[in-house]
């Protein structure tokens, strides 16, 4: 009994042993509180009054008068501070300061700041400046991590002398570069700049454009909507079609480099260079121009196009070069220039006979002087002359007039036609003595180039000659100084308008006195008539084709029939227009002339030939109407099937239709 109530008590005691074991709990290790960012946490560096205060549950730090607080490398200044340390925010009031790792600081007068994102809403007079540039706004959200200021309701920037406007506004303070949108203004002593979109670099002072942009240096207007302006020293890159444009000329490329200091420029891909004042306008592929001094010069296919009333003038080469120059007039000048164009003389009044190109010329004298105007058919008497082939031997030839008697002999107009047609020449006259080997004649301008001696020794005697004569002379009045466009053409010139057409190797115009000068192999075309020589000037007035001198080896030939040609040579020919048509042509020196005579019927009697000194021809509605011969006369006429081989295409004739440029169109091949 005894033994069995010991294993009862026994089991019970062991029951409950396991049972206060099942009953204890495990013990559970304690976590180790979660790592905080030093980084983010905002301590107080100092405040006069400090005190705490309970909002919803919410405890605040009010701290007041000169408080200063820190989060890393970054100073908050202000007159009182509210933070709440749970969520790391804070609000300031007052002459605020924020000193961003001593490279940015930013001024307002309200500030909310979150430290956990480190972004700062400032308001109210809002100021930011990286030491070189200042941003001023009324608010401003500041991000401290990429150190990027941002505006959305108007703001400004000031950087040296540039002062920079627009609606958005955002400024990276690390790379120093400023993104601005809707309608952005920049202004400075040297220029002004409107657009809607402007990257701008404070430190470079480069803009970079990507919307359409206007900008005015002062000078010209420049529109661009690609490209970069380095406004610190004035170079540019301009794409998308720039222009530049002031009051007498208007560029334009698919891409301009411009430099401001110079006024120097370099246009690619279709260039275009317009003279708004004197109508002229040039195109081609590539050209260099200096907007300043309004010169240019155009490359790769460039085409030159002069506005004209009722028509334009075409003409394009391998390189035009064209620059200006300052015309001053004085009062004195022009007063006398009038005058003397009051005595001007009609060079056609010196020749008092003409000859009807309908009718056979009149057999002469052969060294006698210009012959009056006989019957149709008329023949010099035996003897006089030797017999031309196809014609009978006889005495029934008319005796040739009597010149002392019959006929007043006409008066010598060679010095009048002379002062008239040639140039004007300086008056000083370089000797071989005085020129050295380093003068010489300018084959362009035709001016007398001088060695730096002889100029120098012709300077001293002027200079001599005018302080003897200084105290005589008055002030010279200023009449006007205007500003004269020329150009320069070479290499394979062509030139065309409707009514005239031109060849050359090189080419000189000046607005001064309208003349194209040709040089190296120049033809000109008129209708059916073709002009050559070794030089040409071809005078223009009003920009229509007013007379033309061809110099040395001078030849006009007019086209009859695909099998005649009317020709006309002499050393220099003179021809003059009227209404862009030609009126009047002379040639003199050892000058030959053979023109094809037709009947009421339009058939084809024969042809006067005749060498003279002089030889003018006269034309009425485009059709040569009468022919005069002065001095030394020869010739004859020969029926139209026994023209000698020899007289029917002068020495050195050459029909150069193949030259001629057809259409504008050709042009711009």
């Amino acid at each position: 009994m005894n033994t069995y109530r010991r294993i009862g008590l026994s089991a019970l005691f062991v029951l409950m042993i396991a049972f206060a074991f099942a009953q204890q709990k495990t013990p559970v290790t304690p976590s180790a509180p979660a790592p905080q960012d030093s980084t983010k946490n905002i301590n107080l560096i100092r405040s006069n009054v400090l005190r705490f205060e309970q909002k919803d549950s919410t405890e605040l730090q009010v701290l007041v008068g000169n408080v200063i607080l820190k989060q890393a490398n970054t100073l908050f200044y202000g007159d009182s501070i509210v933070m709440d340390k749970a969520k790391n925010v804070i609000e300031v009031f007052g002459n605020i300061h924020i000193n961003d790792s001593d490279s940015v600081n930013v001024y307002s007068q309200y500030l909310i700041y979150y430290g956990n994102t480190k972004i700062a809403n400032l308001k109210k007079a809002v100021k930011l400046t990286d030491g070189k540039a200042i941003l001023t706004t009324e608010e401003l959200e500041y991000d401290l991590n990429s150190k990027t200021g941002t505006y959305l309701n108007g703001g400004k920037i000031v950087n040296g002398s540039s002062v920079l406007t627009s609606k958005e506004g955002y400024y990276y303070a690390d790379s120093k570069d400023a993104y601005f949108k809707k309608n952005v203004k920049m202004v400075d002593p040297n220029y002004t700049m409107a657009t809607d979109t402007l990257l701008y670099n404070t430190q470079t002072q480069i803009a970079t454009f990507v919307a359409p942009t206007t900008i005015n240096d002062g000078k010209s207007i420049i529109r661009t909507s690609d490209g970069y302006y380095d406004m610190n020293r004035g170079l540019a890159n301009f794409g998308s079609r720039p222009t530049i444009q002031d009051s007498t000329q208007f560029i334009t490329a698919d891409s301009i480099s411009f430099d401001k200091n110079t006024g120097e420029g370099v246009a690619r891909g279709n260039f275009l260079y317009r003279d708004t004042v004197q109508g002229v306008t040039v195109i081609s592929e590539y050209g260099i121009f200096n907007r300043d001094t309004k010169t240019f010069m155009a490359t790769e296919k460039p085409l030159m196009i002069i506005k004209q009333d009722n028509d334009s003038l075409f003409l394009t080469a391998d390189t035009l070069y064209s620059g200006i120059r300052l015309d001053t007039t004085y009062v004195e000048d022009s007063l006398t220039k009038n005058r003397l164009a009051k005595k001007e003389v009609d060079i056609k009044t010196g020749d008092s006979a003409k000859i009807d190109i309908k009718k056979p010329m009149p057999q002469v004298p052969l060294r006698g002087n210009i012959a009056g105007k006989p019957a149709r058919g008329a023949r010099p008497p035996e003897g006089t002359r030797k017999n031309l082939p196809g014609e009978r031997p006889g005495n029934n030839n008319l005796p040739p007039p009597d010149v002392k008697k019959d006929i007043p002999p006409p008066a010598d107009t060679s010095k009048a036609i002379a002062a008239q047609i040639n140039p004007v020449k300086d008056s000083l006259v370089a000797s071989p003595k005085n020129i050295g080997d380093s003068s010489g004649i300018d084959s362009l301008s035709g001016s007398i180039v001088l060695s730096k001696a002889a100029a120098d020794s012709i300077l001293r005697k002027d200079s001599i000659r005018k302080q003897d004569s200084i105290k005589a002379m008055a002030a010279r009045k200023i009449d006007r100084i205007d500003s004269v466009r020329f150009f320069m053409a070479y290499r394979h010139v062509k030139m065309f308008e409707d009514s005239m057409q031109a060849v050359c190797d090189s080419m000189f115009f000046s607005g001064k006195d309208s003349i194209f000068r040709l040089y190296t192999d120049p033809v000109v075309w008129s209708k059916e008539s073709q002009i050559s020589g070794d030089t040409i000037h071809l005078y223009t007035k009003n920009k229509k084709p007013e007379r033309v001198e061809v110099w040395e080896n001078a030849f006009s030939i007019s086209k009859s029939n695909d099998q005649f040609f009317n020709q006309l040579k002499g050393n220099t020919i003179n021809g003059f227009f009227k209404d862009g048509d030609i009126d009047y042509i002379r040639a003199k020196g050892s000058a030959e002339s053979l023109y094809y005579m037709q009947d009421d019927d339009s058939a084809y009697t024969g042809a006067n030939y005749a060498q003279a000194d002089l030889i003018n021809l006269y034309f009425v509605k485009k059709e040569l109407d009468k022919i005069s011969w002065l001095y030394q006369v020869e010739g004859g006429f020969y029926p139209v099937n026994q023209i000698p081989e020899e007289r029917q295409r002068f020495r050195n004739f050459k029909w150069r239709e193949a030259r001629r440029p057809k259409t504008r169109a050709e042009l711009y091949q």
